[in-house]
């Protein structure tokens, strides 16, 4: 199944230009990728993959006005997210001067307003405090709940992209709940969650 496709059957809503700008930024990313190695996503399946996960919350949470992701890469789920969700401001920390020097130049060939590329650490960020804060593959819960504590309030949520060890990271007191999709586990910190 295509991607269009996917995103389609999993109801997630994507604005109007989001087809032309994920291909764009597929092009980018194959031409950067073969001399800076930013992703392990070597071919169009793969790329289409870690897309269709960036994306996949968004069939299950509500657009946030804004949105911080730490340790962006080469642009999962951060710059992703930013083109499906044109009305919020998308901060993207990454502190690998290469990866983000790739998502400036994407966020400069989209014309893409709403997005804020931070070269720095989350930890060195200045105190704000976000709606919604993402990750994926950066590094475990805990240290993730640490370095992100002068970034959010009790009204954040946290979303992190996790595989099946998730459970093994994540307190039991935390108000959280697990979303398993085949390919991965989000992990929803929210406290509006009531744990059982």
């Amino acid at each position: 199944m295509d991607l269009e496709k996917k995103i389609a059957s999993a109801k997630i809503p994507i604005p109007e230009n989001f087809g032309k700008n994920i291909r764009r930024y597929k092009e980018l990313l194959m031409k950067w990728n073969k001399v800076h190695n930013l992703t392990g996503a070597k071919n169009e399946r793969m790329l289409d993959e870690f897309i269709f996960d960036s994306l996949y919350p968004l069939s299950f949470l509500e657009a946030p006005k804004t949105l911080l992701d730490i340790g962006t890469g080469a642009g999962f789920p951060g710059m992703i997210l930013a083109m499906a969700l044109p009305e919020t401001e998308v901060t993207l920390a990454e502190p690998l001067s290469k990866r983000a020097g790739f998502l400036q130049f994407v966020k400069a060939s989209l014309g893409l307003e709403n997005v804020h590329v931070e070269r720095k650490r989350a930890e060195e960020l200045p105190p704000n405090a976000f709606d919604l804060i993402t990750s994926r593959a950066v590094t475990d819960t805990s240290l993730l709940m640490r370095i992100s504590e002068h970034l959010r309030n009790e009204n954040t949520k946290l979303l992190f992209y996790k595989g099946e060890r998730v459970f093994d990271e994540v307190e039991e007191s935390l108000p959280h709940k697990v979303i398993i999709t085949q390919n991965r586990h989000y992990l929803l910190i929210d406290k509006e969650l009531k744990n059982d």
